[in-house]
């Protein structure tokens, strides 16, 4: 199968390029920059450049594709609302390009604001609808195209996809307590986040647009719950830091905008997905990974 991927030289879009082409796919890539373009080339991928702002270059690697992977997001914290738009903007150009083909389209979503008071499940459905709510609502925009002959497949993202050289949330976190001199956690440390190796998140992705059927909701997870205070322990452990509470009024002061993510609990089960794709982890947990110096060295 030929694939489109979006987000081709990020840290979980180049985990799937490298998943893919060593399960016997033909990959093309959106680079927006020369750097990106000679990083795809050399894994033999063939380049698309563009980015998600130029929806000409979105549609000329859907044309080409057998299916499309978009795993972009600009992740713009300080612009959320630009991110949000983006994002919206993107999934209607690629769900357009793809309607009436029966081709898989792979869409990135969060697990976070499903739901409350218990881990999510794939049953549930995003209340983001709509192009004010959080991503643009671009998990249901892409669902929609179910019904235009689009096999759209969710794949929701534990909020730490962990591994060496993982520069999202727990990177933040060690970085916080290098320049505090103590590893935090926010209140009594008992909110918990899911979590998935970068490998085993990659492989989710392949299996999903293989296999998966058009409407599912996947679950990229390994743990369900692994505690904030546990987190941070291991990172205090990983930098030789004490570890110590941080008043939840304090929080975005001691931990920058990923205070307000590190407060939250975003967990979620992952049975239905292990079960679809006959899926299991390999990789190493998330403390194990933070203890073996991941985020360190």
């Amino acid at each position: 199968m030929r694939a489109f991927v979006t987000g081709a030289t990020g840290w979980i879009g180049s985990a799937v390029v490298d998943e893919l082409v060593s399960a016997g796919h033909q990959v093309i890539g959106l680079a927006r920059s020369g750097q990106a373009e000679q990083a795809l080339a050399a894994k033999g991928v063939r380049v698309v450049r563009g980015d998600l702002d130029d929806p000409a270059s979105l549609r000329r690697g859907a044309a080409q594709a057998d299916a499309v992977i978009h795993m972009a997001n600009k992740h713009d914290w300080g612009n959320p609302a630009e991110s949000d738009r983006s994002e919206r903007a993107a999934v209607r150009t690629l769900g357009d390009a793809l309607a009436g083909s029966g081709r898989p389209f792979v869409v990135a979503a969060p697990l976070s604001g499903l739901v409350e008071g218990r881990p999510a499940t794939e049953d549930d459905v995003s209340p983001a609808v709509g192009p004010d709510s959080d991503r643009g609502g671009s998990e249901n925009l892409a669902l929609d195209y179910v019904a235009q002959g689009v096999r759209t497949v969710i794949t929701r993202f534990a909020p730490s996809v962990h591994g060496r050289g993982d520069w999202g949330f727990v990177n933040f976190l060690t970085a916080a307590a290098r320049k505090q001199g103590v590893s935090g956690y926010v209140g009594d440390g008992s909110t918990a986040w899911s979590a998935v190796h970068r490998d085993d998140a990659a492989r989710i992705v392949r299996l999903g647009m293989e296999h998966a059927a058009a409407g599912a909701r996947l679950h990229v997870v390994a743990e369900e719950a692994v505690t904030t205070k546990a987190i941070a322990e291991a990172i205090g452990r990983s930098l030789g830091l004490p570890v110590d509470s941080v008043p939840p009024q304090d929080s975005g002061a001691h931990f920058g905008f990923v205070g307000g993510f590190f407060a939250s609990t975003m967990t979620a089960s992952s049975d239905a997905t292990r079960q679809l794709l006959s899926w299991e982890p390999t990789g190493p947990s998330l403390l194990a990974d933070i203890e073996a110096g991941a985020y360190t060295t």
